[in-house]
């Protein structure tokens, strides 16, 4: 018989080692990964009065103290504020009986205190009367049912990228809570438990509670935020903080004006586009000053007036006409402010690029006779500062030219430096009556097809007319100037420009600003004064050097200046008076197909047409 070999046990422990071993080894190189380890942070530090989570640091804030008074939505700014943050809110319901015995003994005490205090003939305390009363009203309020007592918990989680940065947004909040007299503290040595009370597991491990009424809890309602939304007004876009519709009216602003500022492709004739097709429907009209083209489809979808200026067309605009005011005290300075107009004008005339490095390109003496033609030439057809005679037929550039040859001085020169006006290269088309009638709901004044050389004088003259109709009849309207910065660069076109701005509210005149050269717009003393006296502004995707200087005037965080270099094609800072969100302008299709500048989007347009 064959003996059977018998297995040692060391053997057979060595056997299943390797055997786990080998397990081990084919599970590690697996890469077996659990959800939590996909959601967690590669590192946490927590330091006494700040974490590190990562790259990014942290520090955890608890509200302490709070006014005598708080109104619904104070919260608000703060859930709109642009840093990254998170809120925690913990509100415990107390029984109402206990509160009322509680209430009842602290009223009995402040009774009992200001009784001694009047025995001894000490000065009243206005704070425990104060105290008294609110004491009274809540255990009112309580006995009744109409309020319900709580104990509040608000802490605030701020994150940044370095220590520096976490300090200047920890003062930004508490600036922001101090002007409301609400106090905050740092959760020193506590900061593991403030972080842990403000992730989504609804742990409250700071414990710092208030109490308060239900009418003081409903004022931190956190999502009470109507920044830039009204009832009435037209759609601008989506507000990126919250989601929200961003609906408003200008006109209930301090004035209606807006300036936009953008570089080339990044939407902003498209936006402004939008606003005007969006307002025509709630009653305004639209004028737009035109540089480019890029207006004609849409007027002729609202059968608007699509006027092209240009040297071979049969337009024609007189800068001589003057407004049929209906305001009797305006009325006897129709004149005066017309001739003021002429003489800007006329230096842009006539000065051409002095006009802007010397402020003026004429002479005084030159100044003085120009005044006496002009003066002269409404003389010659019966026109005086009385306003009974301001319904004659106008004079002409070519009368003011008849008049400065036949008169002493500098006239005949300067009758010479202006006939290139009236019989040389650009006659025509302002030198002879007004042919246009603007009474449209939308009206487009195309320069393109304009000499570089004529491009500022059309637009000053257009400008000019606009403003004399505005004058004429009062009613609610748009002016678009696209491309604002030609006007710039000259003062007397700048101050005209100015001059609209400020005084568009009495007319009910909104103004709106397009520029993409925002370096020579701010650059400029009356550009500066336009964006002060416009209540709107739009700040779309701009060039890195223009980024400093918008956020020098706007006074943009680092945040916004980091992302104003970079928003995608449709995005940007909307301000209206004293509030600004990061917005996203929307569209629908059919707006898309009307407004679109976009050459792409234009072609599969026409194939799409071709093809139907």
């Amino acid at each position: 018989m064959m003996a059977k070999k018998r297995t040692d046990p060391i053997d057979i422990a060595a056997q299943q080692r390797a055997r786990e071993q080998s397990e081990v080894e084919q599970a590690f190189l697996k890469g077996m990964t659990t959800l939590r380890d996909l959601i967690a942070p590669s590192s946490l530090e927590i330091h006494s009065s700040y974490f590190r989570i990562g790259t990014k640091y942290g520090r955890t804030v608890y509200v302490y103290g709070y006014p005598r008074k708080l109104f619904t939505g104070w919260l608000s700014e703060l859930i709109n504020i642009d840093q990254v943050i998170d809120i925690s809110m913990f509100i415990y319901p107390v029984d109402t009986t206990i509160v009322l015995n509680n209430l009842r003994k602290k009223v009995t005490q402040l009774e009992a205190d200001m009784a001694l205090n009047a025995e001894k003939g000490r000065t009243r305390d206005p704070a425990k009367e104060a105290a008294l009363v609110d004491a009274e009203e809540l255990r009112d309020e309580l006995q009744v049912g109409s309020e319900r007592f709580f104990r509040y918990g608000l802490y605030v989680t701020i994150y940044a990228d370095s220590l520096d940065e976490l300090s200047f947004v920890q003062h930004t909040i508490e600036t922001f809570f101090g002007q409301m007299l609400v106090y905050t503290k740092t959760a020193s040595s506590q900061q593991e438990q403030g972080l842990n009370s403000t992730v989504p597991q609804m742990s409250d491990q700071l414990q710092i509670r208030r109490n308060m009424s239900t009418g003081a809890i409903s004022t931190s309602f956190p999502f009470t935020s109507a920044d830039l939304t009204q009832e009435d007004g037209i759609l601008y876009g989506i507000n990126m903080h919250n989601n929200g519709l961003v609906i408003f009216d200008r006109y209930t602003l301090e004035n209606a004006n807006m300036v936009v500022f953008a570089k080339s492709g990044a939407g902003k004739s498209f936006t402004v586009k939008l606003e005007a097709l969006r307002s025509m429907m709630i009653g305004a009209d639209v004028l737009i000053i035109d540089p480019e083209n890029e207006y004609q489809k849409l007027s002729d979808a609202v059968g608007g007036s699509y006027i092209r200026l240009s040297l071979s067309s049969d337009t024609r605009i007189n800068p001589f006409d003057l407004p049929r005011v209906i305001d009797s005290d305006e009325a006897d300075d129709a004149l005066r402010a017309n001739l003021v107009t002429l003489h800007g004008l006329l230096r842009l005339m006539l000065g051409g690029a002095s006009a802007n490095s010397a402020g003026v390109g004429l002479s005084p003496s030159e100044e003085a006779d120009l005044d006496q033609g002009l003066i002269d030439t409404y003389a010659r057809v019966g026109i005086t500062s009385d306003p009974l005679t301001h319904t004659a037929t106008p004079p002409t550039m070519i009368d003011l030219y008849d008049t400065l040859l036949h008169m002493g001085g500098t006239g005949p020169q300067l009758a010479q430096r202006l006939r290139k006006y009236t019989s040389g290269t650009f006659a025509g088309i302002f030198s002879q009556q007004s042919n246009i009638d603007i009474n449209n709901n939308m009206v487009v004044f195309n320069i393109r097809d304009l000499e570089d050389e004529l491009r500022p004088v059309a637009m000053y003259i257009v400008l000019s007319h606009i403003w004399n109709t505005v004058r004429t009849q009062q009613k609610k309207r748009m002016l678009i100037v696209d491309e604002a910065w030609q006007l710039m660069k000259y003062d007397d076109s700048a101050n005209f420009m100015f001059s609209l701005a400020k005084r568009a509210r009495k007319y009910y005149l909104g103004l709106t600003t397009i520029t993409q050269d925002v370096e020579d717009f701010m650059g400029s003393k009356m550009g500066r004064a336009i964006v002060a006296n416009s209540s709107m502004q739009l700040l779309l995707k701009q060039s890195p050097s223009a980024v400093d200087v918008l956020g020098d005037v706007f006074k943009l965080t680092e945040e916004e200046r980091k992302r104003l270099a970079n928003f995608p094609v449709g995005q940007g800072l909307f301000f209206a008076g004293q509030n600004h969100v990061h917005i996203q302008i929307v569209a629908s299709q059919t707006e898309q197909g009307l407004i679109t500048t976009n050459p792409q989007a234009l072609l599969q347009q026409q194939e799409q047409e071709r093809e139907s």
